[in-house]
This record gives structure tokens, C-alpha cells and sequence, in this order.
């Protein structure tokens, strides 16, 4: 079974050993770097009110969510004991619930409350924090759940770049055999579980070519997103962006387009076909775990790290220690 490992600096995979997919990052700084399993660690998390033991952070196995998705998360950073653009996280959590069919039994200032009770607790200045609302466990276990109590839980750890060194070279990216679907047939404006396993499915595929993530097309063809972050093109000076008509409109995406448009630099947001590929010059993702990461490769496209790329992550990660 694949499982996911943060230690800093990088981010590596293994199995019951470590998988040499990741040819750039010798096998003794991976040993080095290992923090352990998300499950196995000290720390408090705020669940359902009240701080618990890490380790005690534990569900029911018939919960609802675990068998039918019904879950909805976000992840943000936080930089110089600040989370940035806090409150707008809350309100898509929040709302990505209310798409879903539930409510989070708490207001967006206790769930602003609770995030930094999560961070004083565990000491953590610089941090990722992660919220979740799930269906729990209750009277239904059918694909109807307006029985089951919604809980909510919200932890936080230290993370580094989400695409290690990626930073500095570019990322190198696959292309993924899954299409973002119709908006006819999920809630694309919410951020739910349920939509990102095409998105691990993709990943997995990635990272088993050796790439650090994939790029996925939308169900009309037209290029879409990563697994886990927004994608932007230059050409000519000028900055390109798929259009978010059937995926969701990140945070960190609409900064950078503010951002852009501050520095005068146009900004098309279109539908953007396989074949321009080709003709871009630069490209990076967008999120708030990617931050800014440029990317070096998609399938045989080859793109520079160009300065426009490196000015755009520059100011940003500026303003989000503002």
C-alpha cells in the first residue's frame, strides 16, 4: 500500500521499502528527513470542539464519509504565526459543505478560533494547517446520511515545499489518462474528497514515471489543472490560464492573477488547447500547498524557469508574510 511521508525539505514515497523513483534524493537524506506516519506523531488536533492527543484523533469505521466521500477539507498555510487568507478558507469550507448536502455546525469565527487555538497548542509558526468536515458515524449507513452527526476536525504540522526542490529547476510533470468531469456531474466549486481520486490515481501514475506530478485535461479536452494545483502559461509576456468552468477557482490562483494584474502584466483566462503547449515559454502551479513551483516539463514540453515565473513567486511569497 502506497503511504505519503512529509520530512521538510523534500517528499518521497515508499512501500515496504523506499521506492527509487525519486532518483535525485539519495537514499540517507530521505532516512534523515522521516518524521513518520501522519498517524504516529505528538502534537494536539481540535476535534469537534475540544484539543485531543494526536494519536487519539481516531473515527469509527462505519463512518460515513470513509464509505461515501462525504467530506470536505481545506488546507492552508501558515506564515509568521498567521494563516494566510484565512477566513476565505473557512467560508469555502463552509460552503463546499453546503454543495455537498450538509452544514458544519459551527460559524466561520469558531472555526477561525479553533485554527489558532491548533496552532498555540503545537507551538507551530510556520505550519500547514488541515481542516476537515465529514459525515460521521450514525443511524444511516446507506447512501443517505441526514441522520449521521457532522463533526469537524482541523490539525496542523510543519511542511515544506510540496514539491521539493522543484523550486529552483521546475517540476516535472506527466499527463494524466483522467479528465476533470462535467460540472453536470459533480460540485466543482467545492473542495470535497470524493473529486480527488482521479487526482491520486494521476499522481500515483506521475510519480511511477518518475515525475512529480500530471496535468489533467478537462472532459472537453482542453487543459485544466494538476492533481492538487492551478496552472499557468507565458507567452509573449503575456500569462495564460484555463479557465476554472469545471474545477475550483483556488485561492492562491486568484491571488496571482491579482498580482499580474497589478504588475499590468494581461492575463487571459480561456480554455487553452493540448496543441499550445508548444508555443509557451514558461509555466508554473499555483496552490497553497504548490505555493508558486515552476514547472520545468509536461510530457515533451519543455518550459524555462523563466523571470516573469521567478518575480511572480518573489512577490508572493512576500505578501503572504505580510
Amino acid at each position: 500500500m502506497l503511504a505519503q511521508i512529509d520530512f521538510g525539505k523534500f517528499y518521497v514515497f515508499y512501500t515496504s521499502k523506499l521506492s527509487n523513483k525519486c532518483k535525485d534524493i539519495s537514499r540517507s537524506e530521505r532516512i534523515l528527513s522521516m518524521t513518520g506516519a501522519y498517524d504516529n506523531r505528538d502534537g494536539l488536533i481540535w476535534m469537534d470542539g475540544k484539543l485531543i492527543h494526536w494519536k487519539s484523533a481516531n473515527i469509527h469505521i462505519l463512518t460515513h464519509a470513509m464509505h461515501y466521500a462525504s467530506s470536505v477539507f481545506e488546507g492552508e498555510r501558515c506564515y509568521n504565526g498567521k494563516i494566510f487568507k484565512s477566513k476565505e478558507h473557512s467560508e469555502r469550507l463552509k460552503n463546499s459543505a453546503l454543495s455537498i448536502d450538509f452544514e458544519i455546525p459551527y460559524s466561520i469565527e469558531e472555526i477561525e478560533i479553533a485554527k489558532k487555538d491548533v496552532l498555540k497548542a503545537n507551538k507551530l509558526n510556520e505550519a500547514y494547517v488541515r481542516a476537515i468536515a465529514w459525515r460521521g458515524a450514525g443511524e444511516d449507513m446507506g447512501v443517505a446520511s441526514s441522520k449521521n452527526p457532522v463533526r469537524l476536525a482541523i490539525a496542523a504540522w510543519e511542511w515544506g515545499a510540496y514539491y521539493g526542490d522543484a523550486k529552483m529547476k521546475g517540476a516535472k510533470l506527466d499527463i494524466s489518462k483522467w479528465k476533470r468531469p462535467s460540472p453536470e456531474t459533480i460540485p466543482c466549486d467545492a473542495k470535497a474528497a470524493g473529486l480527488y481520486m482521479i487526482c491520486t490515481m494521476s499522481k500515483h501514475a506521475a510519480e511511477a514515471k518518475g515525475c512529480s506530478d500530471a496535468m489533467m485535461f478537462d472532459y472537453r479536452g482542453y487543459i485544466a489543472e494538476a492533481t492538487g494545483a492551478n496552472i499557468f502559461f507565458v507567452k509573449d509576456g503575456e500569462v495564460h490560464t484555463p479557465k476554472p468552468d469545471c474545477f475550483l477557482n483556488g485561492l492562491t490562483r486568484q491571488t496571482v492573477i491579482k498580482i499580474l494584474k497589478e504588475k499590468n502584466i494581461t492575463v487571459h483566462e480561456r480554455h487553452i488547447m493540448p496543441n499550445e503547449l508548444e508555443g509557451f515559454e514558461q509555466c508554473w502551479l499555483t496552490g497553497t500547498a504548490a505555493e508558486i513551483t515552476p514547472v520545468g516539463e509536461i510530457g515533451n514540453y519543455n518550459f524555462e524557469v523563466g523571470t516573469l515565473t521567478r518575480d511572480i513567486s518573489e512577490i508572493y511569497e512576500t505578501l503572504v508574510r505580510i
